[in-house]
Formats: C-alpha cells, sequence, structure tokens
C-alpha cells in the first residue's frame, strides 16, 4: 500500500511529463496497463517502451494537474487531462480516470477509462 507521499511523488513525476521514468520508478516489474477494453500490456518494460513510442509520435505532450486523486489502502484512482499533438498536427485532449492497484509501493496493474470518441486525434486543417 503506497503511503500518500508515494502517491504524491508519483503524481508530481507524471505532471512533469516524465511519463517512462514514472514507469520505471512506480510501476512493479509485473505491471500492466490497460486503456478502455483494449488488450493489456505487461511487464515494466513493455510499459516503458510502448510509452516512449507514443511520445515519440507526438511534438507536444501537456499533462495537466491531476484534478482528483482518491488513494483507500492499495486502491487508487487519479483523474487526469492529457493534451497531445502528433507531428503531423492533428490534436487530441484525453479526460481519463485511472484506476491502480498498488502492490507495496509500486503499481501492480493500472486501468484507464475515458471517452474514445471524445479522446480522437483532430485534424487541425479540418
Amino acid at each position: 500500500m503506497p503511503d500518500r507521499a508515494r502517491l504524491e511523488s508519483f503524481i508530481a513525476m507524471v505532471e512533469s511529463g516524465d511519463h517512462v521514468r514514472a514507469i520505471a520508478d512506480f510501476y512493479h516489474p509485473e505491471a500492466t496497463m490497460q486503456e478502455n477494453a483494449h488488450p493489456l500490456r505487461a511487464g515494466r518494460e513493455k510499459l516503458m517502451a510502448f510509452e516512449q513510442r507514443a511520445l515519440d509520435a507526438m511534438s507536444a505532450m501537456v499533462t495537466h494537474p491531476a484534478r482528483v486523486a482518491v488513494h483507500d489502502g492499495d486502491n487508487v484512482a487519479i483523474h487526469w487531462t492529457f493534451d497531445q499533438t502528433l507531428k503531423d498536427g492533428r490534436h487530441r485532449t484525453i479526460d481519463e480516470v485511472a484506476l491502480q492497484v498498488w502492490q507495496g509501493d509500486r503499481i501492480m496493474t493500472e486501468r484507464f477509462f475515458y471517452d474514445s470518441a471524445a479522446a480522437a486525434w483532430k485534424d487541425p486543417a479540418a
């Protein structure tokens, strides 16, 4: 179970934009992530590689301060908003809730919930 200071350190790192390091420093080696109903991703190294590929495809990524972070034992819920712009200029805003289960001071599972239609990439020329 994370203490509040550990959770706040995680949130601060994500807010700083250092998403890959946040995975390295706060996720269990066998951690899993899942976006909505997409296939599960497993293993910290794979999670870091996936995140790095996503960030490399972007020209800009803005992580807004967490709106709410609820902590109950091993269970954490965080309300995030991200503004993402791809190198081709397409943009999207993701307004999501991340549900996490921690094991000790590491995230073991995380699932993201957001409206896929609202998070669709938008062409700036349209």
